[in-house]
C-alpha cells in the first residue's frame, strides 16, 4: 500500500482551511517549477449545495503558484441534461458556485474540449474493457492534483478517487459505456405521474403510455439514471442489465486505465466533510449521512478511498444505499492489479 495521511477537521470553516493548508505543507509531491498541473475536482450540479467550496481550490492554486507551478482546475462534461452537459453550460455553473480565474487564481477549463470532442482513446486490457476513452488532457504534459469529495453514491455506493479519475475523465461516450448496465424500473404504487422523469431524459427515452404512467423506451435510454436521481416520489429504481457489480467493475476498470498514465505524477485528497448520501451531480439538497471527518492525503487512488471507508466505517453508506455492493471496487482492483489492499 502507498502512504496514506489522515487530517482531522471538525467542519467546513475556517478551521478546516487552516487544516488544509498544513495538508498542503506536508504533502509528498512530484512537482518541480515549472509544471503545468490539473486540479480535477467536481464543483457541483447546478443547483447542488453540497460541493465543496472552491476556497479549497483557491488554497492548492495558490500553493502551486507559489512553487513556481502553473496550476488549473478542470473537469469534463456528462451526459445528462442540466448545468453541465455542454462545456459552456459547465464553465457557467463553475462560476456560479464560485469556480472562477479570478476567484481560485488560475484557469477553470473543461478537459474533454469546448466541444466535447477532445478525447484519446487509450488501452485498457481488462474484462470490460481493452480501451477505453478519456479527456485528452491526458496526453498532454500535465501532473495532477485529484481532489474528490468523499460521500455517498446511489450506484457505486461510495464516490471517492476511484470515481473522480474514473467518470471523471472519461469522454462522454465512455460515460455512457459505464452505465450501459444501468436502466430504470417502475414502481407504479409510489408513481404520481408527475412527468419529471420524462422532462430531465436528455435521451428522450420517456413518454408518458397509455395508463398515464411513464413509458420507457430501453433502445433509446442511455443509462445514465438521471431519471432515477430526480424522481421526486422514489418511484424509479436501478435496473442492472447483467449483474449489480458490472458497474463498479466499469468504473474501477476505466480508472486504472487513466492511473497507467498518470501515476508517478498525481498526488491525491479525499476530502471527507459534508458527507452526503449521493454524489454532486444531483440538484438541490443532499441530506448528509455523517460528521465531517478530514482529509486523506495519498499517492493511490485505491488506498485513498479505502482508508477513507476505515475512518468514517461502511455503516452510513450501506444504510443509505441497501445492497449495493461497494466493496467490489476494492475487490476488482485487486483482480486487475490495480492497488494492492490486504
Amino acid at each position: 500500500m502507498s502512504e496514506t495521511q489522515f487530517y482531522e477537521s471538525a467542519e467546513i470553516g475556517e478551521a478546516s482551511v487552516d487544516v488544509f493548508r498544513n495538508l498542503l505543507g506536508d504533502l509528498n509531491h512530484p512537482f518541480v517549477k515549472g509544471d503545468s498541473v490539473g486540479i480535477k475536482l467536481h464543483w457541483g450540479e447546478k443547483g447542488n449545495r453540497s460541493y465543496l467550496p472552491p476556497i479549497f481550490a483557491r488554497e492548492m492554486a495558490l500553493w502551486l503558484l507559489e512553487m513556481g507551478m502553473k496550476p488549473f482546475v478542470f473537469d469534463t462534461t456528462v451526459l445528462y441534461s442540466g448545468g453541465r452537459r455542454t462545456a459552456h453550460d459547465s464553465l457557467k455553473t463553475a462560476a456560479e458556485h464560485g469556480y472562477t480565474e479570478a476567484y481560485v487564481g488560475c484557469p477553470v477549463v473543461i478537459a474533454d474540449g469546448m466541444d466535447g470532442c477532445d478525447v484519446v482513446n487509450i488501452t485498457a486490457g481488462y474484462k470490460h474493457f481493452k480501451t477505453v476513452q478519456v479527456a485528452g488532457i491526458v496526453a498532454k504534459p500535465c501532473k495532477y492534483i485529484i481532489f474528490s469529495h468523499f460521500k455517498g453514491h446511489m450506484a457505486s455506493g461510495i464516490g471517492g478517487a476511484i470515481k473522480n479519475i474514473s467518470m471523471g475523465f472519461a469522454s462522454r461516450a465512455q460515460k455512457q459505456r459505464m452505465h450501459a448496465d444501468v436502466h430504470p424500473v417502475l414502481k407504479q404504487k409510489k408513481c404520481t405521474k408527475c412527468g419529471v422523469c420524462i422532462e430531465t431524459c436528455p435521451a428522450d427515452a420517456i413518454q408518458f403510455g397509455k395508463n398515464g404512467y411513464p413509458s420507457f423506451d430501453g433502445k433509446k435510454c442511455i443509462g445514465c439514471a438521471q431519471c432515477i436521481a430526480t424522481c421526486p416520489e422514489v418511484a424509479l429504481q436501478i435496473l442492472w442489465g447483467t449483474d449489480l457489480v458490472a458497474f463498479q467493475e466499469k468504473l474501477v476498470e476505466t480508472a486504472a486505465a487513466v492511473w497507467n498514465l498518470i501515476k508517478g505524477k498525481t498526488v491525491l485528497i479525499n476530502a471527507l466533510l459534508n458527507i452526503t448520501t449521493d454524489c454532486d451531480c444531483l440538484p438541490g439538497n443532499n441530506p448528509t449521512i455523517f460528521n465531517d471527518v478530514g482529509f486523506i492525503t495519498g499517492t493511490h487512488p485505491v488506498d485513498v478511498d479505502w482508508k477513507s471507508i476505515k475512518q468514517i466505517g461502511a455503516e452510513p453508506f450501506e444504510k443509505t444505499h441497501p445492497g449495493v455492493p461497494w466493496q467490489v471496487q476494492f475487490d476488482h482492483a485487486r483482480s486487475i492489479g490495480f492497488g494492492n489492499l490486504p
